[in-house]
């Protein structure tokens, strides 16, 4: 299968981010597909949802997103997940997930392993493994050979070592922010030194090649093996940070597939962040051209 044909995968939940001024729709997994698809990309997405309006709403707007939903299973048992977020500060995201949901409950149908078996990339978080059978799904499909990259959402009360653990050791591009790597330090005994220590515990602890630390408006930092790159944020009017992270991730996945320079890579990955965080929304109306115009 030739690079252009072998797809992208985005595992996990896809929910209702329920904010004070009314429903989002979003979820890691849904949200970097949608600005993958943006990019010129066509990702699939495997999740699940509730026979239920709010699963009915969400897999409406996939459609008309024109992303590829055909492994979202539907569950007649449990509800499309909703997570009721607020904003503290004027912009900073707190959040209170509810369980058990839809997408806690993905089934490895023959379609989808088969799928994930071809898959150029496989992009995953810690959060769809809380639930047993969503993670068994999830550890069926890292078995093949995609370049997997773990954007780790570490959610308290769903924090756990032995789950941890073998999601970071399949990894072979992991995203952390700043919180989430000094908790990876805790959790496994690891360095409290400078952020290129921490990097180089993980790296050997869990044998991972590539690593991202998002910083906020301080900009990101790229490890490759030893090698650091490192770009400053964008100065921008913040409407709201929801899904900035994960735009930020579309971007470096967009360019890591070109085998673009990765100075280059980290730099249009800020950018997409950056331009997000002045959307309302994870997944707001855009142009292409509007965020190419953005970089410059």
């Amino acid at each position: 299968m030739s690079l252009k044909n072998k797809p992208i995968i985005c595992f996990g939940e896809v929910l209702w981010d329920v904010l004070p001024d009314g429903p989002q729709p979003g979820g890691a997994p849904l949200n970097v597909a949608y600005h993958l698809n943006k990019l010129g990309l066509h990702p699939a997405i495997i999740s699940r949802v509730g026979n239920d309006d709010n699963g009915k709403w969400l897999t409406e707007l996939m459609d008309q997103w024109n992303l590829d939903r055909k492994f979202v299973q539907i569950d007649e048992e449990h509800q499309t997940s909703e997570v009721v977020a607020s904003l503290k500060n004027g912009n900073e995201v707190c959040y209170e997930i509810v369980f058990p949901v839809a997408w806690d409950f993905i089934t490895p149908e023959n379609a989808i392993v088969h799928q994930a078996a071809s898959a150029e990339y496989l992009i995953y978080g810690s959060l769809s493994s809380r639930n047993d059978i969503t993670r068994n799904t999830l550890f069926e499909l890292l078995e093949g050979d995609a370049i997997k990259v773990l954007d780790i959402n570490l959610r308290y009360p769903f924090v756990k070592r032995a789950i941890l653990e073998p999601l970071l050791k399949k990894a072979d591009i992991i995203k952390f922010n700043e919180a989430e790597l000094d908790t990876v330090q805790t959790l496994f005994g690891g360095s409290y030194g400078t952020e290129r220590e921490k990097v180089a515990f993980v790296q050997e602890r869990f044998s991972t090649p590539e690593i991202l630390i998002t910083k906020g408006e301080s900009g990101a930092a790229y490890y490759i093996g030893p090698e650091r790159f490192y770009h400053y944020g964008a100065e921008v009017r913040v409407k709201d940070t929801i899904g900035s992270g994960d735009a930020f991730l579309a971007a470096f996945i967009s360019g890591h597939r070109k085998r673009s320079d990765p100075a280059q890579i980290l730099k249009n990955a800020i950018a997409m962040g950056a331009f997000i965080a002045t959307q309302k929304g994870a997944c707001p109306d855009y142009e292409l051209e509007e965020y190419l115009d953005f970089q410059i």
